[in-house]
C-alpha cells in the first residue's frame, strides 16, 4: 500500500522526527493505559470488590485480572474492525478520531462505579488501540523510507516501551498515593495532549482510494496470516502471564515492599525498550532468525523466573530478560504480518494488536485460574512458559512453509528447464514431408 502525503514529498529531518515523536507520544499513552492497571491490581481489587478482598485478597486480585482481560478484549474486536472500514479515511485525521475516543473512555474508567462499569469502560476504551497503532506504524513507516519498515514500527511502539520505563511506574506511584482513579485521569492527559501533537506535527497522509473492505478481508484467506497472528496470540501470552501478577510476585513471593513495585516495573520498561530497538533492527534483517531467537529467549527467562522468583536477583533479571524478548518480538511479528498480508496492509498492521492482546487476555485469565486453584501467585509463570513453547512451535511450523514453498519452486523450476522445448509453431517440414 502506498501512502501519500499532501504536499511536499521530502520531509526535512527534523519535520521527520518531529512527527514520529508525535505518533510515539500515543504510544507511551496506550502503554500506560494497558498497563497501569497490573501495577495497580491490589489497589483496584480492594476499591471494587472490598468484600471479596476481606475474605480473600488472592481470589479478588484474580478476578481484579478480568479488568486487563476486558481492555485486550477491545483491542481484538476494535483493531481489525476500524482498520477494515475506515481504510479510506486519510491517516491523520483517522489518527485524531482514534486519540478522543481513548481519551472519552479513559476517563470513562476513572469516573466508572462498579466494577462491571469499569470493565465495560475498559472494553470500550481499547477499541482504537491495535487500530491506532496500525495506522500510525503505516505511516511511520512510510516516514522512515524504504528498507527500514521494521525500525518504523519500532519507532512507535518506543513510545510504549517507554512508558513502561516513566510512564507506567509513576503513574502507578501516583495510583498507590491518589488512588487508581486519579492515575487513569492522568493517562486520559496524555491522550489529548498527544491529540494536539499529531494536529500539529504529522502531515496530512490521504487514505488509499483503492482499497476496498473486501480486498482488507482477504487477509483472512492467507494462512500464513493466519500462522502469524496465531504466533503473537499464544506466544505472548508466556509475558503476559507474568506480568498481569507481577505486583503480588513482587510483593507476595519475593517479599518485597509494595513500594517496590514501580522500580520493577521500571526494570521492566527498560528491558522493552533495548528489546523493541534490538527487535526493529533485527526484523530488518531477517524476520524468522529473529524470531526464534528472542522466543527461545523468553522462555529461558521464564524459565528463570519461575526458579528465582523468591530472591530478589532473579527477580529483577529475570523480569529484564522476559521483557526485553517479548517487546523484541513485536516489531518482529509486526513486520512478518506485513509481509505475508500482501495488499491487506492496513489491517495486517492492526490485526498484530489483536494477537497481542488475545495473548494479553489468555495469558491474564490463565494464569488468574491457576492462582484461584491454589497454585500461588508465581503458578502463571509455568503457564507462560508452555505459552512461549507453542509460540516457537508455531514460528517454526510457519518458516517451514515457506521453505518449502520455496523447494517446490526451485523443483518444478528445474524440471521445466530440463523439458526439451516445444517444435515451433511455424516449422512444416515434417508435415510436408509425410
Amino acid at each position: 500500500m502506498t501512502l501519500l502525503i499532501d504536499g511536499p514529498t521530502q520531509l526535512s529531518s527534523a519535520r521527520t522526527r518531529l512527527a514520529l515523536l508525535a505518533l510515539a507520544l500515543g504510544g507511551f499513552g496506550i502503554g500506560a493505559t494497558e498497563f497501569v492497571a497490573m501495577g495497580l491490581l491490589p489497589n483496584i481489587a480492594h476499591d471494587l470488590l472490598p468484600q471479596l478482598y476481606a475474605a480473600s485478597p488472592t481470589d479478588a486480585n484474580a478476578q481484579a485480572g478480568w479488568i486487563i482481560s476486558a481492555y485486550a478484549l477491545g483491542v481484538v474486536v476494535g483493531a481489525p474492525t476500524i482498520a477494515t472500514f475506515a481504510t479510506r479515511w486519510p491517516r491523520k485525521k483517522l489518527l485524531l478520531w482514534l486519540l478522543v475516543a481513548f481519551t472519552a473512555g479513559t476517563i470513562a474508567s476513572a469516573l466508572a462505579p462498579t466494577f462491571p462499569l469499569v470493565i465495560l469502560a475498559r472494553f470500550v476504551s481499547a477499541l482504537p488501540h491495535g487500530a491506532y497503532f496500525g495506522i500510525a506504524s503505516l505511516v511511520a513507516a512510510s516516514l522512515m523510507g524504504p528498507g527500514k519498515r521494521g525500525r518504523g514500527v519500532a519507532f512507535v511502539l518506543s513510545g510504549l516501551t517507554i512508558a513502561n520505563v516513566v510512564g507506567v511506574p509513576t503513574i502507578t506511584w501516583i495510583g498507590q498515593h491518589s488512588g487508581w482513579r486519579i492515575a487513569y485521569l492522568v493517562v486520559a492527559g496524555i491522550f489529548a495532549l498527544t491529540f494536539v501533537a499529531v494536529a500539529l506535527l504529522v502531515p496530512w497522509q490521504a487514505g488509499d482510494a483503492t482499497a476496498s473492505v473486501r480486498n482488507e478481508l482477504r487477509a483472512f484467506t492467507r494462512l500464513q496470516v493466519w500462522l502469524a497472528l496465531s504466533i503473537g496470540a499464544v506466544g505472548f501470552g508466556g509475558f503476559f502471564a507474568m506480568y498481569t501478577y507481577i505486583a503480588p510476585i513482587v510483593v507476595s513471593v519475593t517479599g518485597m515492599p509494595e513500594a517496590a513495585v514501580p522500580l520493577v516495573l521500571i526494570l521492566a520498561g527498560l528491558g522493552m525498550t533495548i528489546g523493541n530497538i534490538v527487535g526493529g533492527r533485527a526484523a530488518d534483517h531477517s524476520v524468522p532468525r529473529s524470531m526464534l531467537f528472542f522466543f527461545v529467549v523468553l522462555v529461558l527467562g521464564l524459565t528463570a523466573l519461575w526458579l528465582t522468583a523468591s530472591t530478589v536477583p532473579g527477580l529483577l533479571i529475570s523480569v529484564f530478560v522476559v521483557s526485553g524478548a517479548c517487546s523484541a518480538l513485536s516489531p518482529t511479528i509486526q513486520t512478518r504480518l506485513m509481509d505475508v498480508a500482501r495488499d491487506s496492509q492496513s489491517i495486517a498492521a492492526a490485526l498484530n494488536h489483536s494477537a497481542l492482546n488475545i495473548a494479553n487476555a489468555s495469558g491474564a485469565f490463565l494464569g488468574g485460574l491457576t492462582i484461584a486453584a491454589g497454585f500461588g501467585y508465581v503458578s502463571p509463570v509455568i503457564v507462560g512458559g508452555l505459552l512461549a513453547l507453542g509460540g516457537i512451535a508455531l514460528a517454526l511450523l510457519t518458516f517451514g512453509i515457506d521453505r518449502s514453498r520455496i523447494r517446490r519452486g526451485v523443483h518444478t523450476g528445474a524440471i521445466r528447464a530440463q523439458r526439451p522445448a516445444p517444435a515451433p509453431v511455424s516449422a512444416p517440414a515434417s508435415v510436408s514431408a509425410d
